[in-house]
């Protein structure tokens, strides 16, 4: 039994009375008590309590004993209290892909770090999941389906995989009807997530699978972008990653209605249990922000 609890069980026995009365103020059974209180006198070496048929008196070390005890609980509950309310701080490690966390995380970050002003953080940037505890970090925010890896996550949205082309290769190549149409294209393939040359689209409960053989492949998005903002093909690419080149319109959504259906976008972290203020303090903070970008709930 938790020292700490012993010396609970003995000051609701000394302010009740008896054990009986202990048991059923504490809602345990009269036979815990009295082992509680068996075992604390071992501990001691020293009769705590005079009894009677009636009632527990405690003697002199048992008054002692009790002023010390009320003494040191207090101060437990009040460091417990302390840290609970404490003021976040320390160093915060967190991660997101490239671009995400460059065009969004950061921002969130800046904001967080001007709003808790005793908090460090360092962003690590990258399209590999990082396994949070060999790394040491703290939050991680992943795009797509969870695995079973035990870690607690807050959902804050959503992004959908869009095709998308520039105006001008579509002026020259004109725009693709349905995936099959596709075949007739120039694709560019982003190698950032290995797998096989082939894009997957969904109508109802059909599944369209595109296979071809590409003549450009990239590994970083960004230079699959500018590929088609050129006007060398068609990509692939998540909606946040296309949203500045959709809205300034150098790059066209195509096959909209034949997109998969949308992948979700997670804060994870280690466990929720006994979590650092700081960390909490961020992920409420971050699941609010993010969860108010329109782009990552794009229809």
């Amino acid at each position: 039994m938790d020292r700490l609890d012993e010396l609970q069980v003995f000051l609701a026995i000394l302010d009740a009375g008896s054990m009986s009365a202990a048991a059923q103020k504490l809602r345990r059974s009269p036979s815990a008590i009295t082992r509680s209180l068996a075992t604390l006198e071992e501990r001691v070496g020293l009769r705590l309590f005079e009894r009677s048929t009636r009632r527990l008196t405690a003697i002199g070390e048992g008054l002692r004993l009790a002023e010390q005890a009320r003494r040191l609980l207090a101060d437990y509950e009040g460091a417990i209290s302390e840290h609970d309310a404490a003021v976040p701080r320390g160093l915060l490690r967190v991660t997101a892909p490239m671009v995400f966390g460059r065009r969004h995380m950061a921002p969130v970050v800046t904001r967080f770090l001007m709003r808790y002003p005793e908090i460090q953080v360092e962003l690590v940037l990258g399209d590999r999941n990082m396994d949070l505890i060999e790394n040491g970090i703290d939050v991680a925010l992943r795009i797509g389906p969870l695995d079973s890896s035990g870690l607690v996550a807050r959902r804050v949205g959503e992004v959908r995989r869009m095709t998308v082309a520039s105006p001008a290769y579509l002026a020259q190549h004109g725009e693709p009807a349905t995936p099959e149409d596709l075949g007739r294209h120039e694709l560019i393939l982003g190698t950032a997530v290995r797998g096989l040359a082939e894009w997957r689209y969904r109508t109802g409960e059909r599944e369209h699978i595109v296979r071809f053989t590409p003549r450009l492949r990239l590994n970083d998005i960004e230079g699959v972008l500018n590929a088609a903002r050129a006007g060398f093909g068609i990509a692939q690419a998540l909606s946040y990653q296309a949203a500045p080149d959709l809205q300034a319109g150098s790059l066209v959504r195509l096959l909209s209605a034949y997109e998969p259906e949308a992948l979700p976008v997670h804060l994870v972290f280690p466990s929720a249990r006994h979590m650092a203020p700081r960390v909490r303090a961020f992920v409420d903070f971050a699941v609010e922000e993010l969860g108010q970008l329109p782009l990552i709930r794009q229809p």
